[in-house]
């Protein structure tokens, strides 16, 4: 009896510390989630507050994009200064949709200090690599694609 007392005890004391790993993934997860959302939203909504929250000063951000489907790709580097002044006029007149423009989070990676996300969003394909920093989950990098001339979005 008093091994099963034993084996039973040792084997809440897993179960409860697996409760809490999975608690703090499902947390980090949604911080994760939550950067990836400020930053698209802080563009799609001219709220640059929201890339101030959620994108990191030493931020490398290098882009690829076409003019148009007969184009060769561009190369477009920028900062976190540039990205901060582009949010806060990129959508200014409107020309995205906010609610209905493309927005899917894929969290490809998540570890307890850094994350990798899959964003689809109205210009493209963006790979964001990020940080967990003083508790808070931050973009440090992004790499990101225009959609093909072949992908309907």
């Amino acid at each position: 009896m008093k091994k099963l007392t034993t084996t039973l005890a040792l084997l809440l004391m897993i179960s409860a510390a697996s409760l809490n790993v999975v608690a703090q993934d499902m947390s980090d997860k949604e911080g994760v989630k939550m950067a990836a959302l400020d930053y698209v939203e802080g563009l799609y909504l001219v709220q640059p507050e929201r890339i101030e929250r959620s994108v990191s000063k030493d931020l490398a951000k290098i882009g690829y994009w076409k003019r148009d489907a007969t184009s060769e790709y561009r190369e477009s580097p920028m900062t976190y200064d540039q990205l901060y002044s582009l949010a806060g006029k990129w959508n200014k007149e409107g020309k995205v949709d906010a609610d209905t423009a493309p927005k899917i989070i894929e969290v490809l990676d998540l570890m307890d200090q850094t994350a990798v996300v899959k964003l689809s969003a109205d210009w493209g394909i963006d790979y964001l690599n990020m940080a967990k920093k003083d508790g808070r989950w931050t973009i440090v990098n992004i790499l990101w694609q225009s959609y093909p001339s072949n992908d309907p979005q």
